[in-house]
């Protein structure tokens, strides 16, 4: 009985030493594999640009050819001819037509902000050729999220202000609380009538299960250096001196979010409307929380019209189904939170 004990402890050993290298070189692989497919994605990552007046021109022609009669199409076809061969004439001259391009940047924010990587890319290619006469439209959807990632964001527009660029953000839906910081960098701000816009704020919040920990007769240790290395935690006893560090970190957060708006729209009164709330576009009109009452689709047709090139430009980068899986419960799951009052600058800080 005695080898017997022997073998099995034996053969347990190696059993253990098997499992620890297969762990070992599945972690190698799937480090390799998640780098591989990162630099594939960059490597395939390209901008697309689409010429808008394009696509309204044939939306347009395709309505006249069902109302227009014989004679009026070829009324509008000499007209438009005249037209091309006027700018053709003004390009041959040196002068530019037309005067000003507008290009139409999109940014769908998540909790985390990740559409800021095709952001940064669109902006840098952008600074690249556009001229100081140019401007940049942003149609910014963000019902808020984390603020180190939407000051990044926001950053990346200050870029554009900063090179020259003048930045008008439209607002169809909603940009609230890190979606207004982002908001505010703009020389111009549009929001349609129901568009929520605001919510200068920061909330945090967490569970405990400290007690049901202690309940089930169950320890749970946390060591750290530094008083404030933690404040407040998930498992562990909270204390009132840690959550009073915690109100004081969140009140140094909502400040920092204040003078930032400040900064950007120095006509607003910025502490009536840095309480956490948010209003509806014609409401945030009479608070000077924007410029106009328009959608971002009235803004690029009168361009058009106006007789501007309209271009939209984005980043496309290919991913995967669970890629594309998790940014779409990213965005549903920052919606609903929008809708319940629980985002603002900052969602969910457990951890600093």
């Amino acid at each position: 009985m005695h080898w017997l004990a022997t073998f099995g402890l034996n053969y347990g050993l190696f059993l253990a030493k098997a499992a620890t290298l297969v762990a070992a070189i599945a972690i190698v692989v799937i480090v390799l594999t998640s780098s591989a497919i990162s630099l594939r994605r960059e490597k395939n990552r390209r901008l697309v640009v689409e010429r808008v007046n394009d696509r309204l021109e044939r939306m347009a022609d395709t309505l006249s050819d069902a109302l227009l009669n014989d004679a009026e199409k070829k009324a509008r076809a000499k007209q438009r001819k005249k037209e091309t061969k006027q700018k053709q004439k003004a390009e041959k001259l040196g002068k530019k037509h037309p005067p000003q391009r507008l290009f139409v940047l999109d940014f769908d924010g998540d909790i985390r902000a990740s559409a800021v990587d095709g952001l940064r890319e669109s902006i840098n290619a952008l600074l690249q050729v556009a001229e100081s006469d140019d401007e940049v439209l942003l149609r910014l959807e963000s019902g808020g999220g984390m603020v180190h990632s939407y000051g990044l964001a926001a950053s990346q527009l200050v870029r554009l202000r900063d090179a020259g660029i003048r930045l008008t953000v439209a607002v169809d839906q909603v940009a609230a609380s890190g979606g207004y910081m982002m908001a505010c960098v703009g020389d111009r701000i549009v929001a349609a009538p129901f568009a929520i816009i605001g919510s200068i704020g920061v909330v945090a919040q967490l569970p405990n299960f400290h007690r049901w920990l202690s309940d089930k007769h169950i320890d749970f240790e946390m060591h750290t250096a530094g008083d404030y290395k933690r404040t407040l935690t998930v498992f562990g006893e909270n204390t009132e001196a840690g959550r009073e560090k915690f109100r004081e970190e969140l009140e140094d957060t909502h400040g920092l979010f204040k003078t930032f708006v400040a900064r950007h729209r120095p006509d607003l009164d910025i502490d009536s409307v840095a309480t956490g709330e948010h209003w509806y576009g014609s409401q945030a009109l009479e608070k000077g929380l924007v410029d106009d009452i328009a959608t971002s689709d009235a803004v690029m047709l009168g361009a058009a019209r106006d007789g501007r090139d309209v271009f939209t430009i984005a980043t496309h980068t290919p991913q995967g189904l669970i890629a594309r899986l998790t940014g779409q419960t990213s965005r549903v799951l920052a919606k609903t939170l929008h809708e319940q009052g629980l985002t603002r600058a900052e969602i969910g800080r457990s951890t600093h």
